[in-house]
């Protein structure tokens, strides 16, 4: 028998589901934070997670990453023939539903969908079937919409996990060290961005009605978001987006989504520091 800690607010999908209460910003950036420093620890110990979706990211005042069943170590190469596809497409990165070798660049992918989900609160491709189709789409470069009015620093952090080259991704670490660099980024544009996403999207939050949350969290009949296994044969070669705006909501505002590259602010957050990495004591399994 496994006595484990109890999680009472669920996973991540239940937690932002059932909260009366506007759920900050900033306090959103801090459980982020949390959950890549137990990605850290995963990575650290040469491991990948392999099923890193909401639905195992658990609530209890702090988040916890659960459900390590499918956590193998980062260098034993697995192929589809062996064992296939296991997990939840619309957080599998586009080399994985290809068949090709699980590596800690996809938990990345999987953590820019976890980010955008956390921060917008919209659930990655709720309104479509989850099939060939969208594997497809995906390795074409789908990604979910992006709202207009997220600050643009993490907007460009999430493009950047969702990239189709492997090597383009962050780190977990240069990932971890952004957020945090982020978190306490007080006197940047940034704070000033989330100081007024905060006061906008408080006031749509009181006015929300039971029927528009419903509507929120509705998902079609074939959009499946428990781990399964998949099999895709002929997937095309992924690819990025040529319109990077297309995974922002239209807006009046102009807005342009630009690679983290082309931004100083971020490049020199994202500096690697040996002395930055804290002891963490996120990570838990169930």
């Amino acid at each position: 028998m496994m006595v484990i800690y109890y999680c009472n607010d669920g996973n991540l999908r239940n937690y932002l589901n059932k909260s009366k209460n506007y759920i900050k910003y900033g306090s959103k950036m801090f459980d982020l934070q949390r959950i890549a420093r137990g990605l850290l620890d995963i990575h650290n110990a040469e491991k990948v997670h392999k099923d890193f979706h909401s639905g195992n990211i658990l609530f209890s005042s702090i988040p916890y990453i659960s459900d390590l069943g499918m956590c193998r170590p980062a260098n034993i190469k697995q192929t589809v023939k062996e064992e296939g596809i296991y997990g939840v497409l619309p957080y599998m990165a586009p080399e994985v539903l290809r068949g090709q070798q699980y590596t800690k660049a996809a938990d990345i992918y999987s953590f820019g969908m976890i980010m955008n989900e956390f921060l917008s609160e919209e659930i990655p491709f709720n309104d479509i079937p989850h099939d060939e189709f969208l594997a497809i789409e995906i390795c074409k470069g789908l990604r979910p919409t992006i709202s207009k009015d997220m600050p643009k620093l993490l907007a460009d952090l999430i493009i950047k996990c969702w990239n189709a080259e492997i090597k383009n991704r962050p780190t977990i670490k240069e990932l971890y060290q952004t957020l945090k660099g982020l978190y306490n980024y007080n006197t940047c544009e940034l704070y000033f961005q989330i100081k007024e996403y905060d006061k906008i999207s408080k006031e749509k939050f009181e006015n929300r009605s039971n029927e528009d949350k419903y509507k929120r969290f509705k998902t079609h009949p074939q959009a499946i978001y428990t781990s399964r296994l998949l099999n895709f044969k002929n997937l095309p070669k992924p690819v990025d987006s040529l319109d990077l705006s297309s995974f922002l909501f239209s807006s009046n505002t102009s807005y342009t989504a630009q690679s983290t590259s082309a931004n100083p602010k971020l490049n020199e957050i994202c500096q690697d520091d040996e002395h930055n990495i804290e002891r963490s004591f996120f990570l838990r399994e169930s």
